[in-house]
């Protein structure tokens, strides 16, 4: 077998068919695009081979797989010759290595600058409650409450939008949510009633409820045993947004006590309307698939394809659903394990950000101080969301990653409380935001990773994905109400009950990870079956190959 630059092309046999010089042709093609866009190659032994079905070896088949035993031989070689000519797609680590980078910097760091502003523009509203907001428009403790919950059910409602990736133009979709959640947002700062807010809310609620598949649109780029880093930068937006509204809200309410307009009107304004003009740029810089991403070349689209092909990746995400998939997927007892697992996280996730500058400033902290305060336990999550995505790519573990930090969140909630109950200082009780935010922002990561990889299907992960939504995000209907006014400043009731619900998502992980382990004793049992083909028990053996559930 001859090499060139990246590729091992062997020769093909004289008597080839017709098919089979096809696919020599297809080969030289692809070649030739190797030379226009990668230079140098790697030794043939790093070669990463894609296998593809050969119609030339089922003709192989047919034509001279009952010749006998004497026969079997030449039908041997020349089917390992066919195979080899047509079936393997060749391209190097450094190929795969570039394609992937360019996601990363092009792709992935984007929508987290695009989850960022929206996870700004859906949790300022606890830092504009202590600059004003609800002494300006007469909000006691159950207003408040009915402000934040009109966001989170319109947003439970409309998590149905996360099986649009694959219908919609993802370049097309996400302009128009950014831009709907952009204005939204900015108009808050106008509001002048309960209710004039109210409507508001509800309106970000819908706008930003698709937004939330977008782990779910990057597993059309991504391999499954890539995609929990990919999500950890895209989650770690978060904590990084709430750091950056923590500090812009404490430098808007300097300025404002220079400026004529009141300062959680300011904060609406100056931290929604990024996004409106955000959404004009998300129009070119978001590809639909990695056929349609401009910024890579021929050869890297090819590539960016055939290394996603074992990984069951589609890559038009906009052929439609499988109704049989998306039914099977319900019935799925791992669906609701994952989906009752988001539901204790986001209890948390949803609450703390919400409650965080009201709960230091019953700390006895000034607005200033509560707002800058609530910056440094989000900023050490997002070092840490970023940490424990990469550890759990690398070591191919979900479950343990779950559970470990379930489980510090619950003791940071746990310490909290104590610190309150047994009278000790307030700065004991702040160094216990600091394990529970790390914890409930690294197990949301894990979880939505988690979901998507062990689903097998596109129609599969849509589905599994809106269930974990859907039901997930009835956690924050109960987080919301956990820190009433009545229970200031000590919050204990609150905080006990998120330590409990995220002793119970640790607890969930460890039965997932049992049933995931059980399922894969199951398929290892099934492939170890072997099918034969040929006549008097002579052929080729070949061994089937099945889904493996991630743990």
């Amino acid at each position: 077998m001859a090499s060139s630059g990246a590729y091992a092309t062997p020769s093909p046999t004289s008597d080839a068919s017709p098919s089979v010089n096809s696919s020599i042709s297809n080969q030289e093609s692809l070649q030739s695009d190797s030379e226009d866009g990668y230079n140098g190659g790697e030794p043939v032994e790093s070669l990463r081979l894609q296998r593809r079905e050969s119609a030339a070896e089922k003709a192989v088949d047919s034509e001279d797989g009952d010749e006998g035993e004497e026969e079997y031989g030449t039908w041997r070689g020349r089917r390992e010759s066919v195979s080899t000519t047509h079936s393997f797609q060749l391209y190097t680590p450094d190929e795969e290595k570039a394609v992937v980078k360019k996601f990363d910097r092009k792709l992935v760091l984007f929508v987290a600058f695009l989850y960022m502003l929206s996870f700004l523009d859906r949790s300022n509203i606890g830092n504009a409650k202590i600059a004003g907001l609800d002494v300006d428009l007469n909000l006691d403790t159950k207003k408040y409450e009915w402000v934040l919950l009109s966001f989170y059910l319109a947003y439970i409602l409309f998590e149905w939008m996360s099986v649009l990736w694959k219908i919609i133009p993802a370049h097309t979709y996400v302009t128009g949510i950014v831009l709907s959640w952009g204005i939204v947002a900015s108009l808050q700062s106008v509001a002048t009633s309960f209710a004039g807010l109210i409507v508001l809310r509800v309106l970000l609620g819908i706008g930003e409820a698709g937004f939330t598949g977008i782990p779910f649109y990057l597993s059309f780029f991504y391999k499954r045993e890539e995609l929990a880093l990919r999500t950890g930068y895209f989650i770690s937006a978060a904590p990084l947004a709430t750091t950056f509204a923590s500090t812009l809200a404490w430098a808007i309410v300097r300025i404002s006590q220079y400026c004529p307009i009141a300062p959680w009107r300011l904060l609406f304004l100056l931290e929604g309307f990024p996004s409106v003009i955000v959404a004009g740029i998300a129009w070119r810089v978001i590809p639909d698939s990695p056929s349609t991403a401009n910024y890579l070349t021929q050869r890297e689209k090819k590539v960016a394809h055939l290394r996603l092909e074992n990984n069951k990746r589609v890559d038009v995400p906009s052929k439609g659903l499988d109704l049989r998939d998306m039914l099977n997927t319900i019935a799925d007892p791992k669906s609701w394990l994952t989906a009752f697992m988001f539901f204790g996280a986001n209890m948390a996730f949803s609450s703390l950000p919400a409650f965080l500058p009201q709960i230091i400033e019953e700390m006895d902290h000034s607005v200033l101080m509560s707002q800058a305060l609530a910056a440094p336990p989000y900023l050490l999550s997002f070092v840490a969301v970023i940490a424990t995505a990469y550890f759990s790519d690398k070591y191919q573990v979900r479950a343990y990653f779950v559970m470990f930090h379930a489980l510090l969140s619950a003791c940071g909630y746990s310490f909290i409380a104590l610190a309150g109950v047994l009278g000790w200082s307030t700065w004991f009780r702040y160094a216990g935001v600091f394990p529970a935010a790390i914890g409930f922002f690294s197990v949301i990561t894990i979880i939505i990773t988690w979901t998507i990889n062990n689903q097998e299907s596109e129609s599969k992960q849509g589905t599994g994905f809106a269930m974990l939504q859907i039901i997930g995000q009835c956690g924050p209907l109960v987080g919301v109400t956990l820190y009433p006014e009545s229970q200031a400043p000590l919050y204990t009731n609150g905080m006990l009950s998120c330590a409990m619900s995220m002793v119970i998502v640790a607890s969930l992980a460890a039965i997932l990870r049992i049933y995931l382990k059980g399922l894969n004793r199951l398929k290892t049992s099934d492939d170890s079956e072997y099918s034969r083909i040929g006549e008097e028990g002579v052929g080729l053996v070949k061994q089937r190959t099945s889904f493996t559930f991630m743990l």
